[in-house]
């Protein structure tokens, strides 16, 4: 390409980077350095002493502690439990494991308020387990009730985060050629200590990238800890939720969200350098790794992991389904028809069914505008500038790792005051959705416009193809697919968001994880019935955008 036609790649970059940089900077920059400046400097006067008073202060201290220990044995409970499920998935052939794999997933993409819905339903007093010993011992049988624990908690966060080691670690075991193995099993080595010092140390990187992802998902738990945790059982997140709504603390808050956010950033960092560690040995197809169980310890593992994702994955669904046909008078569906009912004495103050239109809404104007943020993003990124390229690659991903907590709670403090006063808009909801979504539109178009040919550019561009006539006609139908995958990532994050939406959404325009929220804080069968009929509503919605993805994906496109 001539130097006049590289000028012009490069000048199309910058273009194109006009519309996500003024977005970051307006709704991620701002209110986060606004944070910072309320932590910092509550009264207008620099106080670098305020995050060390709030670091001083016991019970913020006891909140840290919590946060950090229950992020810890969460991420040992996935890790225990999840790596037999990766081998079962990644080395072993099986009616139905394609099906299996998929359905593993979508406990991960679902909403926070339905997994603590969910769990509520299961460990509480009239919980299946319950049933069940009242059935064998009658009467005398104890009554178990979990809500509120720390154990349901921990089981909450294994159900959230196991599908991230089954993919992250069995991914790459499905690669890896099992005739390593085999040859020292030849040379004597037990199976135990084959996989001790052939697999593992092949394995480790991508054990310890899960590990890292499960840490920062539970260290940064907002939903599932609110609505389980129970008094004395806050995450930074909560206590942070909770200065903002109940102690309208800002100072507190803010220093709380900065003290996050460097751990958060200081995650990302130890993840990023695992992300770049490769196994040494050359990885083989997936297909030629499988095969079916061959001896009866072999089939016990696989029906033990079956077990595993049935006790641990689908019982809290199913439980959901049906504690959502449950009413004061039997089975029924009560509890769906008052989603529809035009009765405004509710605790949501507009009728349910509004909630659902709402989140509806919200959700597709977010995934319009992550398509187009981060479409212009991942195409400027695709420059054959490689500074300016890293520069978006990276700079798009720190609104990922950031909590969604934070992001609501900065706009709740940022954008309230001119030069954008947005206080109280309903534009905010979907730009805070958007916000997290990006990233994931940025990650999955950018593998697929970078695979395009170059060549093909050049041509159209020595044919006279101006850089946007070469979007259209080149670029554009290669990586229709992925925006249609990329897509339906940014409808499954947006409707199920709750953390920044809690912070933002009016009280007459709730989504629908507010509206569970809300309904799940009020005491009555009809207001719980009513929060699992759209908690299932809410389930139906996200998977299926997650099935649609399964279809709708090429290769490895929007893997996860």
């Amino acid at each position: 390409m001539s130097a006049t036609g590289r000028r012009q790649r490069r000048g199309a970059g910058l273009a194109l980077l006009a519309v996500p940089v003024v977005f970051l900077a307006i709704f991620f920059v701002w209110p986060v350095g606004t944070i910072f400046a309320t932590g910092f400097a509550p009264d207008g006067d620099l106080e670098l002493g305020v995050v060390g008073r709030v670091i001083g202060d016991p019970a913020v201290r006891s909140v840290a502690w919590f946060t950090l220990w229950q992020a810890a044995a969460s991420t040992a409970l996935t890790l225990l439990v999840g790596l037999p499920g990766a081998y079962a998935l990644a080395r072993m052939e099986f009616r139905g494991r394609s099906l299996l794999q998929a359905g593993v997933t979508i406990p991960f993409v679902l909403p926070t308020v339905v997994v603590g819905s969910a769990f509520l339903a299961l460990l509480g007093p009239r919980s299946p387990i319950n049933t069940a010993l009242t059935t064998v011992l009658g009467d005398a049988a104890p009554t178990l009730d979990l809500r509120r624990t720390v154990v349901a908690i921990l089981v909450a966060h294994v159900f959230f985060n196991y599908a991230v080691v089954v993919r992250t670690v069995g991914g790459l075991w499905s690669l890896l050629d099992p005739r390593l193995e085999d040859a020292a099993r030849v040379l004597g080595a037990s199976r135990w200590r084959a996989f001790r010092e052939v697999s593992l140390p092949l394995l480790r990187p991508a054990i310890a990238s899960a590990a890292a992802i499960v840490f920062l998902f539970t260290f940064t738990s907002f939903g599932v800890v609110l609505i389980l945790g129970g008094p004395g059982r806050a995450t930074i997140e909560v206590e942070i939720h909770r200065a903002t709504t109940q102690l309208l603390d800002l100072p507190l808050a803010s220093a709380l969200a900065v003290l996050q956010l460097i751990a958060v950033l200081a995650s990302l960092l130890v993840y990023g350098r695992l992300q770049r560690r490769a196994p040494t040995q050359p990885l083989v197809g997936a297909t030629t790794t499988r095969r079916p169980p061959r001896s009866a310890g072999e089939r016990w593992f696989l029906r033990g992991n079956l077990v595993v994702v049935a006790a641990l994955l689908a019982s809290p669904l199913l439980v959901l389904v049906e504690r959502s046909l449950t009413t004061a008078d039997g089975y029924g569906l009560a509890n769906w028809r008052a989603l529809l009912t035009d009765d405004r004495a509710t605790v949501l103050a507009v009728p349910a069914g509004e909630a659902v239109r709402n989140s509806l809404l919200f959700g597709l104007s977010a995934t319009l505008i992550a398509l187009v943020v981060g479409g212009l993003a991942a195409t400027a990124a695709t420059s054959r500038d490689g500074r300016l390229s890293r520069i978006v690659d990276r700079g798009l991903m720190v609104p990922l790792g950031t909590s969604a907590v934070t992001i609501g709670f900065g706009f709740l403090i940022a954008l309230d005051r001119p030069p954008l006063d947005l206080r109280g808009s309903p534009l905010l909801v979907p730009i805070a959705q958007a916000l997290i979504a990006t990233p994931f539109v940025v990650r999955t178009l950018l593998p697929v416009l970078r695979s395009i040919d170059e060549r093909l550019r050049d041509a159209a561009a020595v044919l006279g193809a101006s850089p946007r006539r070469i979007w259209r006609e080149v670029d554009l139908p290669i990586v229709g697919r992925a925006a249609l995958v990329a897509a339906g990532f940014s409808f499954a994050i947006a409707v199920g968001e709750f953390g920044a939406t809690v912070f933002v959404a009016r009280a007459n325009l709730p989504t629908m994880p507010v509206a569970i929220f809300r309904l799940l804080g009020r005491p009555g069968v009809a207001n719980f019935g009513q929060a699992m009929a759209m908690s299932t509503l809410l389930m139906v919605v996200t998977a299926s955008a997650i099935l649609a993805i399964d279809r709708l994906r090429v290769g490895q496109v929007g893997r996860f």
